[in-house]
């Protein structure tokens, strides 16, 4: 909570957003501490709240879910929530990832991954600048699985028109924040008939609402083998499709960038959100001080503009570009030697 004082001598209160923090399992709470350190460095107003939730807070409590009743409260209470890496444990009746759960939970349909070459990095095709758009909270993430018999077992596909309706909105949407003129849509709806040719239907009619934004289509093998064979083919475009394609070739994406460690992530919904690095929680590399810190401190940067702190986002970003482009602090994964510490010690330097 802030208090301001006028000219006159008037007191406003004006209360601090929220935003519900998840340190999550592996590396994630390193991670998470050094987004919370250039946070507190440029001078965020945000009341950061921490809360358990992950494979290794299950491994010890149990239950059906990977998130504490006392986590859900907390996110209910806030504005935004940062989620670092998280472990799924796999196997028949585990439960689904704290991501899945909170995206559908929230309804946070959109799952946005920008895709952008930073300067100074290994970039195996050229630079690339685009962003991915996946939808969040059904598909095969709606994990529904059956046994027919011993040998036959059944994946169930979840596809609704309002939630194909609502990530294309944000597709085209976020085309028009951007100037970009162009969405492509990515389906299989040759050989999936009706979940696929629902998907597309519905992304072709919310395209007549914006005439100035192009509609193209790829097919999902077709735009694999192109995004390696051309990926400048699709700067400036939106790529958008269904949960699971998207989860895959976002990660294709990744490796255009140079490393998976610099693509942060947001899932948003009409009245939540929730931003996250994009890989996982290398559990192998937990407390080395190693892992690329970029993806976590860039999505914490996002929350801040989210929650209305846009120059403070800005100067976050800044700064983290800054310090990749000199590549005196960068990390193994970047062909440097640099700590995570030390890396992000240069970007709070540059915020100072």
């Amino acid at each position: 909570m802030l208090t301001c004082v006028h000219e006159r001598g008037r007191r406003e209160i004006i209360m601090s957003k929220k935003a519900a923090v998840i340190k999550g399992d592996g590396v994630g709470p390193e991670l998470v501490e050094n987004m919370l350190r250039v946070a507190e460095a440029v001078g965020t107003n945000i009341e950061f709240i921490q809360c358990e939730a992950g494979a290794e807070w299950w491994q010890q409590h149990g239950g059906d879910s990977l998130i504490p009743e006392e986590t859900w409260k907390i996110l209910e209470s806030t504005d935004a929530a940062f989620k670092g890496p998280t472990t799924t444990p796999g196997g028949a009746g585990s439960p689904k990832s704290v991501a899945v759960s909170i995206r559908q939970k929230f309804n946070l349909y959109a799952n946005v991954r920008p895709v952008k070459s930073f300067p100074n990095t290994q970039i195996p095709l050229g630079d690339v600048d685009f962003v991915c758009v996946r939808e969040g909270t059904e598909g095969f993430y709606f994990a529904k699985e059956i046994q027919l018999t011993d040998d036959v077992f059944i994946s169930i596909r979840k596809i609704t028109r309002s939630a194909c309706r609502n990530v294309a909105r944000y597709a085209f949407e976020e085309a028009a924040r951007r100037d970009w003129k162009s969405v492509v849509a990515i389906h299989k709806s040759n050989i999936l008939k009706q979940t696929d040719g629902t998907f597309i239907e519905e992304v072709r009619k919310t395209g007549e609402n914006y005439p100035g934004i192009e509609m193209e289509e790829y097919h999902i093998d077709n735009i694999a083998q192109q995004l390696i064979k051309n990926p400048q083919l699709f700067n400036r475009k939106i790529l958008l499709s269904t949960n699971l394609f998207m989860d895959i070739l976002s990660e294709e994406c990744s490796a255009l960038v140079g490393s998976i460690g610099l693509i942060y992530s947001a899932n948003i919904g009409d009245s939540y959100a929730m931003f996250e690095p994009a890989h996982g929680s290398a559990p192998k590399y937990a407390g080395q001080d190693k892992v690329n810190p970029v993806a976590t401190v860039l999505a914490g940067a996002w929350l801040l503009d989210y929650l209305g702190e846009k120059e403070n986002s800005k100067a976050i970003f800044e700064a983290t570009e800054s310090v990749i482009a000199e590549g005196k602090y960068l990390t193994y994964d970047l062909g440097g030697s640099a700590r995570q510490s030390e890396m992000v010690d240069a970007i709070i330097k540059k915020l100072r």
